[in-house]
């Protein structure tokens, strides 16, 4: 049982990030059939040798003809082509020598010739080729987040397997004193969202000797634990750490989420989580998700800058995450410091004042990173 009730001394989150993301790579690339690849990290990926479609093709059923023996055609003065009329299903080559398809309303086949009662442009009712994909194009550029479109064009491609960074991730749940689940499972939602595998989630006892034992259970590539951080009587997570030799922080200078621990199990990244939602996600934005990110070799998360609708006040010294709403084409800060688990749900972004910063004043233009894409984009 721990009995020490001293606060440890805060380690600075950009400290503490560091310590995770020092020499940490990006892992393996893997091939993944298309129907697992969404939300995955896409890794480095040959160009098309190919344009898609590879020829003109029909976009709609129709008869395909040269636009150039077509011209002035109407009702009135009906075309009359050279050759035998030939007919085309959506998606088939076109014949040589045409390039336009004309809707069979407009056309009238008989079997000595064929009469066209309206004129066409080149291109109409065709795909032409490459107008898709351009042959030498990156069908998805590495270290971005796998969409349903970069499916369809994969698809379209006929590819079936994308090269993707997945990495494996250990959810650690240490047993809440009620027997709750909600927070693991948030992280778990989460991590997924984020594109990491989850190899698992381990329930285990609030004791030191029980939560050391799990960290030498199945291998990944970053094990994340939930609960028991703090400095209750039965709050042993970071004495297991420690008495594991993983510990490498305990204490971080963030708010909510201070009782936060950091380590390394080796090179694989550990990261103790507060038994809180708002506290975890808290220490999720700021730690966890960088180093999921390195590890996917994903690309810097997009921000969206705009100026404050009203100030944000901060504490020197710590750095508080703060939920933004986007509203007339600015950020309402929604919540600093603590952060109520509705209000979690309604923001539509977020950003970390730093801890050497009293905050920010109405109107100063800042950025914030998205939560509603990909997780949390």
């Amino acid at each position: 049982m721990s009995v020490s009730s001293q606060r440890p001394a805060l380690t600075g989150v950009e400290a503490a990030r560091a310590l995770l993301l020092d020499g940490l790579e990006a892992v393996a690339p893997i091939d993944v059939p298309l129907a697992e690849a969404l939300g995955c990290v896409a890794a480095e990926m040959p160009p098309l040798a190919e344009p898609v479609p590879s020829t003109d093709e029909a976009v709609m059923d129709g008869w395909a003809f040269a636009s150039a023996d077509l011209v002035g055609a109407s009702s009135y003065s009906p075309a009359v082509p050279p050759g035998e009329a030939r007919w085309v299903e959506a998606g088939q080559p076109m014949p040589r020598g045409c390039d336009c398809v004309v809707e069979p309303g407009q056309v009238e086949a008989a079997e000595e010739q064929v009469l066209v009662l309206a004129d066409a442009v080149p291109g109409q009712g065709v795909r032409r080729a490459g107008q898709d994909i351009l042959a030498g194009q990156a069908l998805i550029a590495a270290g971005s987040l796998i969409s349903p479109f970069d499916l369809l064009l994969a698809r379209r491609a006929g590819i079936e397997h994308l090269s993707v960074r997945r990495s494996s991730l250990r959810l650690i749940d240490v047993a809440a004193s009620d027997g709750g689940t909600v927070t693991v499972e948030l992280i778990a939602e989460l991590a997924r969202a984020a594109g990491a595998w989850l190899v698992g989630i381990e329930a285990v006892a609030r004791d030191a000797v029980s939560i050391a034992a799990a960290l030498d259970a199945e291998p990944a590539d970053i094990v994340l634990l939930v609960g028991g951080t703090g400095l209750g009587h039965y709050d042993e997570t970071a004495m297991a750490l420690a008495e594991r030799g993983v510990l490498s922080a305990h204490g971080i200078a963030l708010e909510p989420g201070r009782s936060a621990a950091v380590g390394r199990l080796g090179r694989v990244p550990v990261i103790a989580l507060p038994g809180a939602p708002d506290q975890a996600f808290a220490v999720w934005l700021t730690l966890a998700l960088p180093a999921l990110d390195r590890l996917a070799g994903r690309l810097p998360r997009r921000e969206l800058k705009l100026p404050l609708a009203r100030k944000i006040a901060s504490i020197v010294g710590i750095t508080e995450p703060v939920l933004l709403k986007r509203e007339n084409e600015t950020w309402v800060p929604l919540a600093t410091g603590v952060l109520p688990l509705h209000l979690i749900a309604e923001a539509d972004a977020w950003l970390a004042v730093p801890a050497d910063s009293e905050g920010f004043a109405a109107g100063t233009e800042v950025a914030a990173f998205r939560l509603r894409e990909g997780g949390t984009e």
